[in-house]
């Protein structure tokens, strides 16, 4: 019996799903897989919460779909070697899946496109973790956009037009009857995490634009680990929003502005967007750096923020920008460092963002923060901690009355930036 395939990858869920939705409205049934990629988990340590969570969520998904008699074929290691397997055991159509933008993503369907053409198997992709992709905003000489606000205002105008806003329902009835393998996380070297992933609570967005800088107040929507893996739609959350969130919308608009860079500009991956900062001479100090990491660096908002981080896989938005602009500015620390170890830790790790944001507070990205612009570390925390409340959290070390001493001094620590920066700049 010929199959059709739907391949299940940021898109872990059953509702709204533009690529699911089209293999099921086929004329053949469809079989659900997901591929735990080997190449990507090999670099995880063995509790890496973001691994639970995926393995929770396809649990999940099994248990629905066991009520069509069904379930989901789960494969563990390099996809052209797992999509090889599915071919010896089911006689395939065509695979569906939902497109992914990332330079290993791309990369990725190059090769399975030539291995399936080779097969005569169909592949089918679509749009579905973004509302625009690609060059679907562009300038009106079809360049990119480099510029966040024109960026946003394209958007709005496209999405005032848009008809991609429905619902994709799911006929699940049409799923491939039978009892499919699933690897359980020990069979792939994992154990469950301690940390977990926090439910979305949109009831937040009501009072965002006035608390959302506010670390103490936890007035955040925990929607970026969802986004990231896809078990809600982009679509369903935007259909939630009123006239008053267009806040909260405009950070759904700038994580399409950080793919669509990303998709772009791909060296932004490893190397400064911006050429002319690739001057700069990084201190790169190890012990320095560990402290950052550590949450041990003598400022209480940057500390406070790293071991939230470290202990929960979160951090307040606007702690993040502190962070990073202390990383960067005042340790002088390669923003790739940072990058890399909020790519370790981060729930809602997306490349395009991480990367965006983090070269956004170096001042070597697009439409970034200059690099004569320092945050100051306890100007911060007087804005958005006055009374130290999220800092007593997670660093209450500093409920005493003697501080631990920082590692630097922020007045000298911003004038060494600035000259560093200009510097790195003039040669």
């Amino acid at each position: 019996m010929k199959i059709n395939v739907f391949w299940i990858r940021r898109d872990i869920r059953l509702s709204d799903n533009v690529g699911f939705a089209a293999a099921l409205n086929d004329n053949l049934p469809v079989l659900p897989i997901f591929i735990f990629d080997k190449q990507i988990l090999d670099e995880l340590p063995e509790d890496d919460a973001r691994v639970s969570f995926i393995h929770e969520e396809l649990s999940k998904m099994n248990t629905s779909l066991s009520k069509h008699e069904s379930g989901i074929r789960g494969y563990y290691g390099k996809p052209l070697d797992c999509l090889a397997q599915l071919l010896e055991e089911f006689e395939v159509n065509a695979l569906y899946t939902n497109r992914d933008y990332e330079p290993y993503a791309l990369n990725r369907d190059k090769e399975v496109t030539e291995f399936l053409e080779k097969e005569n198997v169909g592949f089918h992709t679509f749009k579905d973790q973004v509302i625009f992709e690609k060059s679907e905003v562009t300038k009106d000489d079809g360049n990119p956009y480099t510029v966040y606000t024109p960026f946003k205002n394209k958007w709005l105008s496209h999405f005032d037009e848009a008809t991609m806003i429905q619902d994709h329902a799911l006929n699940l009835t049409n799923c491939l009857k039978g009892k499919f393998d699933f690897p359980a996380l020990e069979d792939m070297g994992f154990v469950e995490s301690s940390i977990k992933v926090r439910p979305i609570d949109l009831t937040q967005l009501e009072n965002y634009e006035e608390t959302r800088n506010f670390p103490a107040t936890d007035g955040t929507s925990y929607l970026g680990p969802h986004l990231r893996f896809g078990t809600v739609s982009v679509r369903s959350i935007i259909r939630k929003l009123e006239k008053k969130d267009e806040v909260f919308l405009s950070e759904l608009i700038w994580r399409e502005f950080f793919m669509q860079i990303l998709f772009h500009f791909p060296h932004v991956v490893s190397n400064n967007f911006r050429d002319k900062y690739d001057g700069i001479k990084w201190r790169n100090n190890k012990e320095e750096f560990d402290k950052w990491c550590q949450g041990k660096t003598g400022y209480p908002l940057v500390d406070a923020g790293m071991r939230q981080l470290n202990k929960t896989g979160y951090m307040h938005n606007r702690v993040r920008m502190v962070t990073a602009s202390f990383l960067c500015k005042h340790l002088l620390i390669d923003w790739r460092w940072g990058e890399a170890y909020f790519a370790q830790k981060l729930l809602d790790y997306e490349l395009a963002s991480n990367n965006g944001n983090w070269q956004w507070s170096a001042g070597t990205g697009c439409d970034a923060s200059p690099y004569f612009r320092v945050f100051n570390p306890e100007n911060q925390l007087t804005k958005f901690d006055k009374k130290m409340i999220y800092v007593q959290k997670w660093a209450p070390e500093y409920s005493e009355l003697i501080f631990p001493t920082p590692i630097v001094e922020h007045k000298f620590a911003r004038e060494r930036a600035i000259a560093t920066y200009k510097e790195g700049i003039e040669n």
